[in-house]
């Protein structure tokens, strides 16, 4: 018997299923990228069709270290000198290629670091200059409310601060 209502379920979903075929084949027919908008918008639609499906986002490409590829000790110290055989002009060339790489790469690192202390230093002195604005500015409003609250008590009637005066002693 279950068997019988599973076959009746199957036929039951067969023309959604083949609706469901027809449609995706008509959105794949209708998908001709004709621009970067277009792939963008494709791009999109793709993941939004599925939104619990987690994106994957790449990481930043890390910056290459010649530090580790460049012996810390070459044993064989040569020079471009006529009398070193012919193989051994390669290997120098590839060692003089590599400290060339390593020597850029630390005048990099310290253009960096020079970059980044002048920056942090400006963002030092930026905050420096907000807070001295903000205390200014706090400065003056305060000013403004206290002279603001004694005009208010001087302009009260007598009859009113003497009804205060006398409230607070009793």
């Amino acid at each position: 018997m279950s068997l019988i209502k599973n076959l009746i379920k199957e036929t039951d979903n067969l023309p959604s299923k083949l609706q469901k075929n027809k449609e995706l084949e008509n959105e794949k027919v209708g998908h001709v990228v004709k621009s970067a908008l277009d792939l963008q918008r494709l791009k999109i639609e793709k993941l939004m069709q599925n939104p619990n499906k987690p994106v994957v986002i790449p990481e930043q490409r890390k910056e290459k270290d010649f530090m580790q590829s460049v012996p810390t000790f070459v044993r064989n110290v040569m020079g471009s000198s006529a009398g070193a055989g012919s193989g051994e002009f390669h290997v120098y060339r590839h060692l003089r290629r590599k400290e060339y790489a390593r020597q850029k790469m630390i005048q990099a690192k310290s253009v960096k670091e020079q970059l980044d202390e002048e920056y942090q230093r400006k963002l030092q002195e930026n905050r420096k200059e907000a807070e001295e604005k903000t205390a200014k500015k706090r400065a003056k409003r305060l000013k403004k409310n206290s002279k603001r609250c004694r005009l208010q008590k001087s302009q009260l009637p007598k009859d009113d601060r003497a009804a205060k005066g006398s409230e607070d002693y009793q």
